[in-house]
């Protein structure tokens, strides 16, 4: 990870911008993300020799992302001036860097940002009227009635939405089980299918719900599959462990049942699921991001990060490039209307975003955000994975 220390020195040395084009008019583009650069380095001193803290990765891979992508448009002579910020600076908040007066001529913000600090680039960008795009965080922030608001990593809601349709065309003549424990996430999890279902205006799916908040017990378990036809068992909870215990649980008898298990997006996180005890189990999940890394792009702008940074990127690598390359080709596209074309289709990179306008009250009618309503949908049995493009 020596190639990784001289990357975060190079960074500490970054005057915030980043210009491309330097002879014509620039569009200007604020990133936002968490380089920890004050925690690391005392000065021009890096505090952890030759060490390589894990906080670090997820900020810096993105920005990583980001950079190689903005190499690629300055070859291509993109008209581009990139402000980068990173907001876990001890000298100055989110708060501060909205109010700077290099923040007055940005056109697009991109952010790798938590709850709060999304609210608050959510607040400046209502009031410049310029797109914010939200590449990591999975929810709205609390943020409504702000159509500058652009969501990539879709919303608990939108996965619900998804697995709803996906069942409706490919299982709907199975029995449908939604195991649960007590929870307010559960809770919510719950009321979003049962509003979807109440809402549908396709065939209407019978959930059948079975609470183990008590732990999981075979007799009452085995009582609610039917070994004559496919149970699909959806796992009403994002706890990882109540998703892997409950997958643990009907392997063990996926012999004597036909089941087909469907988790939640942060399931792509479960590593135990490549374990033989899984293997003869089908399991899938949803995802708002796809990446093969074995397409071209892919792994070339892989190949150089590992030759960089002497490791293997992670998808917030791939993310913060892909998000960079597309919106900065939209902005480039669309000049000053970049945000009336949130909605437009191309510019594929990896993902195909599928960027909808999302209306929370349906009476009033107001646009609260845009959102990525496009789902993949990962499945994973007998040691094979394959991924089911949507068609929704």
């Amino acid at each position: 990870m020596k190639k990784g220390i001289y990357l975060i020195a190079g960074l500490l040395l970054l005057a915030h911008t980043s210009g491309l084009a330097q002879n014509m008019k620039r569009h200007k583009i604020a990133l936002f993300a968490p380089l920890y650069l004050d925690s690391v380095f005392n000065g021009a001193n890096y505090r952890y020799g030759k060490e390589f803290p894990k906080f670090l990765n997820p900020g810096l891979e993105f920005y990583q992302g980001a950079q190689m992508a903005l190499d690629s448009l300055q070859k291509m002579g993109a008209p581009l001036e990139v402000f980068v910020y990173d907001t876990r600076s001890k000298r100055s908040g989110v708060s501060d860097i909205i109010s700077n007066p290099a923040m007055n001529d940005v056109e697009l913000i991109i952010a790798n940002a938590s709850n709060a600090e999304v609210r608050q680039l959510a607040e400046a960008a209502l009031r410049k009227k310029v797109p914010l795009i939200s590449a990591t965080l999975p929810n709205d922030a609390g943020v409504n009635n702000n159509p500058y608001l652009v969501i990539l990593n879709s919303t608990l809601r939108a996965h619900c939405e998804g697995i709803y349709r996906y069942l409706q065309t490919y299982h709907s003549r199975d029995k449908i089980v939604l195991f649960r424990k007590n929870g307010a996430q559960e809770n919510q999890l719950r009321d979003y299918f049962n509003d979807i279902g109440q809402s549908t205006i396709d065939k209407r799916l019978a959930i059948e719900t079975l609470d183990v908040t008590n732990g999981f017990n075979s007799s009452s378990f085995t009582a609610r599959l039917d070994s004559t036809r496919r149970t699909v068992v959806i796992a009403g909870s994002l706890d990882q462990n109540f998703g892997e215990d409950l997958a643990s649980e009907l392997a063990s008898i996926g012999n004597k049942y036909p089941i087909t298990l469907m988790g939640m997006p942060t399931w792509e996180n479960i590593r135990a699921f490549s374990r033989s005890e899984f293997r003869p189990l089908e399991i899938i999940y949803s995802t708002p991001f796809y990446i093969n890394r074995s397409e071209r792009l892919a792994a070339h702008i892989g190949n150089v990060f590992e030759d960089r940074i002497e490791g293997r990127p992670t998808d917030l690598f791939f993310r913060g490039y892909e998000t960079m390359l597309r919106f900065a080709q939209l902005l480039l596209e669309t000049k000053t209307d970049v945000a009336s074309n949130l909605s437009r289709k191309g510019n594929y990179v990896f993902t195909q975003y599928d960027i909808q306008p999302v209306f929370t009250n349906k009476q009033s009618m107001t646009l609260d955000y845009f959102e990525n309503k496009k789902l993949y949908f990962v499945r994973r049995i007998n040691g094979a994975m394959d991924v089911v493009r949507n068609a929704f």
